[in-house]
């Protein structure tokens, strides 16, 4: 979803671009078909480019270690090795504000060092590494830039508003500890200017080899959040409150059974899923406002209304 926007919106005014996945993207757009960890197809998709977004990653809440380091670590090495030698001006990382938590609340935070020591789960150990390598290789020529947006959704979001919608539906949609914690969350096409944003001004001083949260700026509880996005989809809303010991100590069974069961997919609960959804985290927005020159242009009650709308 949103590498598809942000190649739309630099298509539409007019830049030259290349896509790279694994299948076809359906985008219309040149594109090379391959893993990102694949030096090959690396050197192919920046071929005569002059900047890389690299939005690839393994986004999940379990796996195994290796395959997350495989995608998120060694295939973002890959892409800097590929870039730096292809002769590329910029490289724009994309991050996750993860990588900078450690469990604790996050209220109105800057954007934070990357931290694998101390970040919860594979994905964001793995993204935070991924962060350092890639703001490591910032010299001069060759400008690097990591972007945090932080829980994108909006319309034909398979990743947050789909599981939303198919748990209301299921009548399995709660909250936990009364669902009170503020968090952040970016309406997509926010969080796609300010990719944009980051492509263009990686090369000036006081952006790159730095890192910026991007959010809508509009702290909501997670009961408000969830309650607006299963309503815009006509669903009901969440129905029941746990408290936070018990989902923590549920989600972390069920990870070691799902595991020991190799069952498919994604377990319903995780230690880490129930910490993000009792846990306030949302961000100071104006470092990254007045680097990148960016500002959200769709409110968040205008994106529940997108997306009810959709």
């Amino acid at each position: 979803m949103l590498g598809a926007g942000v190649a739309r919106a630099l298509a539409a005014r007019g830049d030259q671009v290349v896509v790279m996945q694994r299948r076809p993207s359906g985008l219309g757009l040149d594109e090379v078909c391959g893993d990102v960890s694949d030096p090959q197809a690396a050197r192919r998709a920046v071929g005569g480019c002059e900047v890389v977004i690299h939005l690839a990653a393994k986004v999940s809440l379990s796996g195994s270690a290796a395959e997350f380091r495989r995608v998120n670590v060694q295939g973002t090495d890959t892409l800097l090795q590929a870039a730096a030698a292809a002769g590329l001006s910029r490289f724009v990382q994309v991050s996750s504000p993860s990588v900078a938590h450690a469990g604790a609340a996050l209220v109105g935070a800057g954007a934070g060092a990357a931290d694998p020591e101390r970040a919860r789960g594979h994905y964001a150990r793995t993204k935070a590494q991924a962060e350092l390598l890639a703001l490591a290789a910032d010299v001069p020529g060759f400008a690097v830039v990591a972007v945090r947006p932080h829980l994108v959704w909006g319309p034909g979001d398979e990743q947050l508003v789909a599981r939303i919608e198919a748990r209301a539906r299921a009548g399995g949609l709660v909250v936990i500890g009364g669902g009170r914690a503020l968090i952040d969350t970016t309406y997509l096409d926010n969080a796609v200017d300010a990719i944009v944003a980051a492509g263009d001004r990686a090369h000036r001083d006081g952006v790159h080899g730095e890192a910026f949260v991007v959010s809508n700026g509009e702290p909501r509880t997670v009961l408000e959040l969830l309650t607006r996005i299963a309503a815009a989809r006509q669903a009901p809303g969440p129905r029941r409150s746990v408290p936070y010991s018990i989902a923590w100590s549920a989600g972390w069974l069920v990870e070691r059974l799902w595991s020991a069961l190799r069952r498919p997919g994604e377990p319903p609960m995780t230690a880490f899923l129930a910490e993000q959804l009792s846990t306030a985290h949302w961000f100071d927005q104006r470092r990254t406002r007045d680097a990148l020159e960016w500002a959200p242009r769709v409110s968040l009650d205008e994106g529940f209304a997108r997306l009810a709308a959709h």
